[in-house]
């Protein structure tokens, strides 16, 4: 009989102690707005629990761990545990997304597999100037843009056309993306440039915004098996006048701001064959550009005229079921245990070449 693989399940849930109990009016009346999602949000621990329960329907032993943002826990584990393959849920440490690639860079001097993306891959996604650099050296289609690194560098004039959008150059999960960052004048640029600068402490990215519609197109495996899954596309069609249509932070965190509830994934996308086509072809160049691995997604937007831009590529992006790259899963009539099999299966594969 064939050994049953074991999986460590890793996570890093930082515990927050009792909820207040304050009470909140969550009537649509006191909100403003109708809610189209449930206001309760899925408790973390309960998500991992789902991946776990999926990994066992896979046929895996999978031992569960939250390292709960202390490295010798980590550490501890790794040396006193045995299993044959980490999956790795561990997108931050001490609440900084950039160390994420140091806890993937840690699993490769141990000479662990593990799934996902490694350092570089983290690195290069996370810097989005850099990113975008790199699409238009491969000749990928992104927004033009330029970077400030200090108000000194804040540029007298510029040829971006109005209106911009303003980000942080490196953060993660929509973080400093709200409707105050798109920008029609150099007043208000110089103004939200300057924001950014002071409140995320890293450098801004201004870029054309693009009107139009959002795909979000997920890459599944490597090499000659990495293909493309059905596109999904954020419907803003109910997004309130005042509100840019973009998936800001308040629209993926924020469930009582009715962004939350007017950005509405839609998988597969109605897309004519050639648009589609181009985008999932784009999509794969750029998770190989990237160097991504065994799961990611690509973000673009398609203007009125049919273009594709690129947005950024997301290495290791959300794997809770029914969502995101789940969904788009599901839609090719891949079931949630067995898109989690095919990604340890390719980390599994890389053990190999582990000596």
């Amino acid at each position: 009989m064939a050994k049953q693989t074991t999986v460590a399940l890793l996570y890093n849930d930082i515990p927050t102690g009792e909820a207040k109990s304050t009470p909140v009016d969550l009537s649509p009346e006191a909100l403003g707005f109708t809610p189209y999602f449930d206001l309760d949000e899925t408790p973390a621990e309960q998500e991992y629990a789902n991946i776990e329960a999926a990994l066992v329907d896979a046929g895996y032993k999978v031992i569960s761990y939250n390292v709960k943002d202390r490295f010798e826990r980590l550490f501890n584990f790794m040396a006193r545990r045995k299993f044959d393959v980490v999956f790795n849920l561990i997108e931050f440490f001490h609440g900084r997304p950039e160390n994420e690639m140091c806890v993937a860079a840690f699993f490769d001097l141990l000479q662990v597999p593990y799934t996902g993306a490694p350092p570089l891959a983290l690195a290069t996604c996370q810097n989005k100037p850099l990113a975008k650099e790199l699409f238009r050296s491969h000749r990928l289609p992104t927004a033009n843009s330029f970077t400030v690194r200090t108000m000194a560098d804040f540029p007298t004039r510029h040829r971006l056309k109005y209106p911009v959008i303003v980000k942080p150059a490196c953060e993660d999960g929509s973080g400093g993306i709200e409707n105050a960052s798109i920008v029609s004048n150099m007043k208000d640029l110089k103004a939200r440039v300057e924001f950014t600068l002071m409140d995320f402490k890293m450098s801004a990215l201004v870029e054309e915004y693009i009107e139009g519609r959002e795909l979000n197109v997920a890459v599944l495996g490597n090499g000659n098996k990495r293909r493309a899954l059905p596109i999904s596309e954020i419907v803003f069609d109910d997004m309130p006048d005042d509100l840019y249509k973009i998936v800001s932070y308040q629209a993926k965190w924020d469930p009582h701001h009715p962004a939350y509830h007017t950005t509405i994934p839609n998988c597969p996308a109605d897309l004519p064959t050639a648009i589609a086509l181009k985008a999932k072809a784009y999509a794969l160049e750029a998770a190989e550009i990237m160097g991504t691995r065994d799961y990611a997604r690509v973000d673009m937007r398609l203007n009125k005229d049919g273009e594709l831009f690129i947005l950024e590529v997301n290495p290791n992006p959300n794997l809770s079921e029914g969502t995101g790259i789940a969904r788009s899963a599901e839609t090719a009539k891949i079931s949630f245990s067995n898109l989690l099999k095919e990604i340890t299966e390719s980390a599994m594969e890389r053990a190999e070449n582990i000596t």
